[in-house]
This record gives structure tokens, C-alpha cells and sequence, in this order.
């Protein structure tokens, strides 16, 4: 074959031994440059290899669906906030009015969702109102002042305390729900409505400060003369790469990632609306300094989404993931959607977002009517009826925004074969016991199909359960999805269990408190 040692050159144990008379540099040199030798030998690895590059290529295509599904599903709970929340507080409190009209035929003054409805916007109002004793002037000439070092530091450790703002804020507020919707009947476990109310209001109002730094310092990085606090700040985003590539990742803290990328990249956007609004109110709303700010806009989006295919991507190299995954994740955020709209449904869908991606529209919303209403002076009725018409501009684009959204989650679970789940009863048992009776309840019934049952369930109106049933914490069947091995991983993973880095799974529930805390990796 013209190789150097053939096999009349191999001895015992296949070691090379030729007499000295055959050695020449002449044929070295002619076996190596006729040496050759055949890939097909090893087959399975330069197939793996290839495949490995098809899944780097895919890694774009596939995460930028997840993102853009993502982006929708938080930009609904964020227009959820402005829209429909005002108007269901208007409904609860016109029924509260109205409840001695019609008589007392309930034992509840009003429902559970009405009662969170009702907090949710007195905390709205109360932080807007104190938002007001907050100079964003005299806090964004503070924040200039600083050097450019002390400002990147700054900077940092915002988004720091904004993922453990958001880690711990969530919990305060479903504590303030579960508190004001407990049954009475129960004993007093808690310290009461009234201090876990001013809890929910100091950390709204604490939280809307902090993204309001946040944007002020972006804000003086767009209008610093030579950038440069704005290149440091965008070349913190690739220092990400550094802290997550190299770690051990699985599919569910993948799917961690994930979220947390969504929620940052959605905030992101609105912190940028933000700037834009504020830039733009100094320049009297001039159109030629909005073609001024485009640049650096499209500059700090572009980064991000580079940033974050480049860091999946060498994430699911290394870690032997395939690019399918993101499909699962967007499956399960599909089924959150969707068992929202059931009749057993047990929270908000605004709420289930805050669990599952951290994302919590109370603070930005906040911030939001507070830059909108300092930057837009409102005068005449010519200026409100536009604000009126803008309002139901915002309700459309909700309504629409929810339709295409829930059309398109009934198609993912569809498509992940998860309907079946949606039919699932929640436990019935007290924590810690099993429960021993079946309950057909909620299974579809026999004469309709699945689609059907579905569309059913989704359209209809949640159920008022019993007083005398124990409310209890009800995992969604959607977190046993991604842990479930598919066939082909079935085979690896029961030739591979002696190996550490198969961990004993656990329920995607269990991690979402985790997932606005950067990347938690046991």
C-alpha cells in the first residue's frame, strides 16, 4: 500500500521490526508521500462529527423560534397589565359595589382572580404614585458624573441585583395572593393581608428603581461622545460566552438558559424603548435624532443575538445535545399557555410566565407609565381622544397577540403529542401522601375527540372549586415533558448509568425558581 510499515514489517504484538539494510530515506519519503488510509474504518465517528456540525448549523435557526415565541409570551403578560388588567379591576370593583343590590348568594364577596386582580392594581397605582418623588434628572446627571470603570461595575452588579429582585419577588407576591384568597376556615398560619401588601409595594416600587438605574445608565452610555462605555457594556455580553460554555450542561438547565435569555432579551427591548423615549423628549421629538439612535439600537440587538446562538451553540457541541431540544422547550412553554386557559387552572398566565422565565411586569410596567406620562404631555381633547384611541390601538393588539398565541400553542402540544396531558386532574392528596383514588372528572369524554376536547377546554371558563377541598400546590404535567428520555436516549443513558453526569431528574418546577438567577448547574 506503500506505507512505511506494512504487515510483513510487524512483529509480535504488531511492534515494527526491520533489519537495518531496509531503512533508507528514500523510502520514508516515498511512503509518506504515498501513505494512505480509509475513513469508512471508523464510520460512526466522523458521522457523529458531521452530524455535530449540522446540529451548530441548525442551533440559529431552531433558538430564534424558541426566542421569538418566547418574546410573544412575555410581551402578552406585559400588555396584559395595561389592558385587560384595568378592565377586570373595573369588574371587580362594580361587582363589589353592586354585590348588596343582588344579595349575598356566595359565601365569597368576590372570587380568588377578581381579589389578585384588585391587588395587582392598587400596587400599580401606589408605585406609580411613588415613582413620582424619583428624579430621573438629577439621577441620570449623578450617573454621568461617574467614571467610565465605576459605571461598567455599576452596571453589572444592576443586572445581578435585577435576577435576585426577580428571584425573591415573585415569591412575595404569591404569598400576597395566597393570603388574601385562603379560605378562613383554616387556621391563621401567616402574619396577615396588610404586611404582606406593603411587602408586595416596597419591592415593586424598590424593583422599578433599580431597571430605572439601569436605563439611565444605558441611557449615558448611548449619549457618551466616543461610546465607550456603550462597546464596554456590549462586550460584557460576550464575557457570557467565558462563564457558560465550558460548564456541564443538561437539557433542563439548558432549558434554564433558555428562559433567562428570553426574559433578558425582552427586557432589553423595552429598556431601549426607554432610551429612545427619553432622548427623544430632549430633542423635542425630532425624527432626524431617531435615525442618530438606530445605529447603537441595532448594534446592542445585534450583539445579543450573536452572543446568544454563538453560546448555544458550542453549549449543545459540547454537551451532546441536538438541536430538537429547543422544539421540547417550546412545547413546554406551549402547555403552560394552554393549561392557563383550563377550567382546574390554578394561576394567572401572567403569573406562570413570572414562575417559569422570571419575568415579572409589575416594576417595568411601572416604569413604563412613568417615563410615558413624563415624556408625552397630554393637552386638549383633540390629545386625550388620541390616548383612547391608542388604548384600544393596545387592546387589539393584545386580543390579537393572545388569539395567534393560543393557536399556535394548541399546535406545538399538538405536535409534542402532550394533549392527552392537558386532561390530567391535579392531586387531590396532601403533601407527602399519595393519592389512592382515581378521578375521571376532567378525563375527555368518550364521544369527542381529542382536538375537540381541547378547543373545549381551553375556550371555557375555569371552575369555581368547593370551599371544603384543600388548595394545594399542583405541578404541571408539562414538567414531566422534558425529562422523559425519548427512545434513542433510552438505549445511552442505560449504558451510561454508571456515569456522573446522568443525575437523578427532576421536575422542570423545581428548577424555574432557579432560572432568573443566571445558570444554575448542580
Amino acid at each position: 500500500t506503500g506505507s512505511w510499515v506494512d504487515r510483513k514489517t510487524l512483529g509480535e504484538g504488531g511492534v515494527p521490526c526491520l533489519n537495518a539494510s531496509e531503512l533508507s530515506l528514500l523510502r520514508f519519503l516515498s511512503a509518506e508521500l504515498t501513505r494512505g488510509y480509509f475513513l469508512e474504518h471508523n464510520e460512526a465517528k466522523y458521522t457523529e462529527r458531521r452530524e455535530r456540525v449540522y446540529t451548530c448549523m441548525r442551533i440559529p435557526r431552531e433558538l430564534e423560534k424558541l426566542m421569538f415565541f418566547g418574546i410573544f409570551l412575555c410581551l402578552d403578560a406585559f400588555l396584559y397589565v395595561f389592558t385587560l388588567l384595568p378592565l377586570r379591576v373595573f369588574l371587580a370593583l362594580f361587582r363589589l359595589l353592586t354585590l348588596p343590590c343582588y344579595g349575598l348568594r356566595d359565601r365569597r364577596l368576590l372570587q380568588p382572580a377578581q381579589v389578585c386582580d384588585i391587588l395587582k392594581g392598587v400596587i400599580l397605582v401606589i408605585c406609580y404614585f411613588m415613582m413620582h418623588y424619583v428624579d430621573y434628572s438629577m439621577m441620570y446627571h449623578l450617573i454621568r458624573g461617574q467614571s467610565v470603570i465605576k459605571l461598567y461595575i455599576i452596571y453589572n452588579m444592576l443586572e445581578v441585583a435585577d435576577r435576585l429582585f426577580s428571584s425573591f419577588g415573585q415569591d412575595i407576591l404569591d404569598a400576597l395572593y395566597w393570603t388574601a384568597t385562603e379560605p378562613k376556615e383554616r387556621k391563621r398560619a401567616h402574619i396577615g393581608v396588610i404586611p404582606h401588601f406593603f411587602m408586595a409595594v416596597l419591592y415593586v416600587f424598590l424593583h422599578a428603581i433599580l431597571i430605572m438605574v439601569q436605563a439611565t445608565t444605558l441611557n449615558v452610555a448611548f449619549n457618551s461622545h466616543n461610546k465607550s462605555l456603550l462597546t464596554i457594556m456590549m462586550s460584557n455580553n460576550f464575557v457570557e460566552i467565558k462563564g457558560s460554555v465550558f460548564k456541564k450542561f443538561e437539557k433542563n438547565n439548558l432549558f434554564q438558559m433558555s428562559n433567562s435569555d428570553i426574559k433578558e432579551r425582552f427586557t432589553n427591548y423595552v429598556l431601549l424603548l426607554i432610551v429612545c423615549l427619553r432622548n427623544m423628549e430632549q430633542f423635542s421629538w425630532n425624527p432626524d435624532h431617531l435615525w442618530v439612535l438606530f445605529p447603537d439600537v441595532c448594534m446592542v440587538i445585534a450583539s445579543e443575538i450573536a452572543v446568544d446562538i454563538v453560546k448555544h451553540a458550542f453549549i449543545t457541541k459540547f454537551n451532546d445535545i441536538t438541536a430538537d431540544v429547543y422544539s421540547e422547550y417550546r412545547a413546554s412553554l406551549a402547555f403552560d399557555l394552554v393549561s392557563s386557559r383550563q377550567k382546574n387552572a390554578y394561576t394567572d398566565y401572567s403569573d406562570s410566565v413570572a414562575r417559569r422565565m422570571g419575568f415579572i411586569p409589575l416594576p417595568l410596567a411601572v416604569l413604563l407609565i412613568r417615563v410615558v406620562t413624563s415624556s408625552i404631555k397630554v393637552q386638549g381633547i383633540l390629545s386625550y381622544a388620541c390616548v383612547i384611541l391608542f388604548y384600544f390601538g393596545l387592546i387589539s393588539l393584545k386580543i390579537l397577540n393572545s388569539i395567534v398565541l393560543l393557536g399556535k400553542s394548541c399546535q406545538y402540544v399538538k405536535e409534542a403529542k402532550m394533549e392527552d396531558k392537558l386532561f390530567d386532574p391535579p392531586p387531590a392528596s396532601a403533601p407527602g401522601k399519595p393519592s389512592s383514588k382515581p378521578h375521571n372528572k376532567c378525563r375527555p369524554s368518550q364521544g369527542l375527540s381529542t382536538e375537540e376536547n381541547l378547543s373545549a377546554s381551553v375556550t371555557s371558563q375555569p371552575a369555581h372549586q368547593k370551599e371544603n377541598v384543600i388548595p394545594l400546590l399542583v405541578t404541571s404535567s408539562s414538567d414531566q415533558f422534558l425529562t422523559t428520555p425519548d427512545g434513542d436516549e433510552k438505549d445511552v443513558m442505560q449504558e451510561n448509568s454508571e456515569l456522573k453526569h446522568r443525575s437523578s431528574k427532576k421536575d422542570l418546577l423545581e428548577i424555574d425558581r432557579f432560572t432568573i438567577c443566571g445558570n444554575r448547574i448542580d
